[in-house]
């Protein structure tokens, strides 16, 4: 296979290769690394009998080419893919739920933040520089990177999230690693986090002093990973019904979504796929019609989707060639407020037994649009576990939310995170103030 090489989405960087753009997270340009091209992939060309470690494998093979990492693949592809994923069938008959939260932190970003330590870890080798990994988060993707990374040598995690605007559980589990990985609560949105986080990888000076990464979906080792549980879904259901299965996914930031469209492009068998949003609205708006308009973020009980300048816009934007009227055409958006996210857990909890995250709750709302269909599925990606927001849920409910295992394990250890004002400077004087990474390696 040809060595793809990979680019920066406002195309005033150098082009570099797959390990290079991983190590770097965010390009010099401020852009975000893409693949010069989408290679095309025959479904054909998986094994049948295949686990989603072998579908992961196969499918980002094309990525790998030539890297230094190729080799490897296949080793990294195992060590992440351990998780579940399971399509269980909902009580409506054309749907199914794609249960992304099995793993250690009871959201989808698991998969991709264990792909991504992976990788790094291989990279880096057991005699690499200090390296800090820096990570934005509305709710789930710190807690995952932190499990990922926890007592890697040599590497700290920085985790900045939005004080207040996390779930009580979701905030116990960012602090709660300690050792190589600091929990730093920003008096601000996620959109200040992501500020911050991007403005430091862009200090040059910063960088020279204080080496740095990304481990958000800004990140391509966090991102490609994600494509694979929605091509082995949609393989197996292909297999069996002869028909592409379509899609409906809760999006904040856009990797996630991405990720899914970027495998259709692939050739994978996967059909329509919407977008479910909730009360920020600049996906909305621009699917509607309307220019797109980033802004501040609204807190709503759907926190880990409280986004309203989504990073991966960029990269939506190049998969469509910057044709702005086709990418409306090929996707829809649709978002809802709290109330209406409430009614939809509540329904589906009193007729159906089936309860969910409020994340989830939107995408489910997309599918009471949607007329029941003869031979197609749609499967909503289920991203986070119904017990990470018991706040919401609970008294909504009138009773507990079984919590997971894994879960259960993080909140039984103490937590804590250090207060942040929402300033890119703030960040940077922590950054060099705090120690070096590699103090509590092993922690």
């Amino acid at each position: 296979m040809k060595a793809l090489r990979y680019v920066s989405t406002r195309g005033h960087a150098p082009a570099t290769g797959l390990s290079e753009a991983i190590a770097a997270g965010l390009a010099p340009d401020g852009g975000l690394y893409v693949p010069e091209r989408l290679p095309a992939i025959d479904p054909a060309a998986f094994d049948p009998h295949g686990d989603l470690a072998a579908t992961a494998a196969r499918l980002l093979a094309p990525f790998f080419a030539d890297d230094p990492l190729a080799g490897v693949l296949p080793a990294i592809c195992a060590e992440a893919f351990t998780l579940e994923a399971p399509l269980r069938p909902l009580a409506r008959p054309d749907a199914l739920l794609l249960e992304l939260f099995h793993g250690p932190t009871a959201a989808f970003k698991d998969f991709g933040a264990r792909f991504l330590a992976a990788c790094l870890r291989r990279l880096r080798g057991p005699n690499a520089p200090p390296l800090t990994i820096l990570v934005a988060t509305s709710g789930d993707t710190g807690a995952a990177v932190g499990a990922a990374f926890h007592g890697q040598a040599n590497v700290r995690v920085a985790i900045l999230y939005p004080d207040g605007r996390v779930s009580p559980r979701q905030a116990h589990q960012l602090g709660s690693f300690g050792g190589n990985v600091q929990a730093l609560r920003v008096a601000g949105s996620f959109d200040d986090c992501q500020r911050m986080v991007k403005a430091a990888l862009n200090d040059a000076a910063l960088q020279r002093e204080v080496p740095l990464s990304s481990a958000n979906s800004i990140s391509l080792g966090r991102l490609l990973p994600q494509m694979s549980y929605y091509a082995h879904a949609a393989l197996g259901w292909w297999r069996t019904h002869g028909a592409p299965l379509d899609f409906i996914i809760p999006t904040g930031n856009l990797g996630n979504a991405l990720a899914c469209l970027w495998a259709r492009a692939m050739g994978l068998p996967i059909g329509e796929v919407r977008l479910a949003c909730n009360a920020n609205a600049t996906l909305p708006e621009f699917f509607a019609g309307g220019d797109y308009r980033p802004r501040g973020a609204v807190a709503t009980i759907a926190n880990a989707m409280d986004v309203g300048a989504p990073s991966n816009f960029e990269r939506l934007r190049w998969t469509w060639h910057g044709d702005d009227d086709a990418l409306r055409r090929a996707l829809r958006a649709e978002g809802f407020d709290d109330a209406t996210l409430r009614a939809t857990l509540l329904r589906h909890a009193r007729e159906h037994g089936e309860v969910v995250c409020p994340h989830t709750a939107a995408a489910l709302a997309v599918l009471g649009r949607e007329p029941v269909r003869e031979g197609r599925a749609w499967a909503i990606a289920a991203t986070a576990h119904p017990a990470k927001f018991e706040t919401v849920l609970e008294p909504l409910l009138g009773r507990s939310v079984p919590v997971p295992t894994a879960l259960g394990a993080m909140l039984d250890r103490p937590a804590q995170a250090m207060p942040m004002p929402a300033e890119k400077d703030s960040l940077a004087q922590w950054l060099r103030t705090s120690g070096r990474p590699g103090a509590h390696a092993g922690a």
